[in-house]
C-alpha cells in the first residue's frame, strides 16, 4: 500500500493536515486573546 501512493496523493493528504493544524492554531490564539480580554476588562 505504501508503494502505491504516489507524491502527488502524499501533497494532497498533507494539505487539509496542514489547514486543520493552521485552524486550530488560529482558534487557541483567537481563544488566549478573547479570554485575556474578558479577564482584563472585567478586572
Amino acid at each position: 500500500m505504501i508503494n502505491k501512493i504516489s507524491k502527488s496523493e502524499h501533497s494532497k493528504m498533507q494539505n487539509p493536515f496542514i489547514q486543520f493544524f493552521k485552524y486550530i492554531y488560529l482558534s487557541l490564539k483567537i481563544l488566549k486573546i478573547v479570554a485575556g480580554g474578558h479577564g482584563s476588562t472585567r478586572k
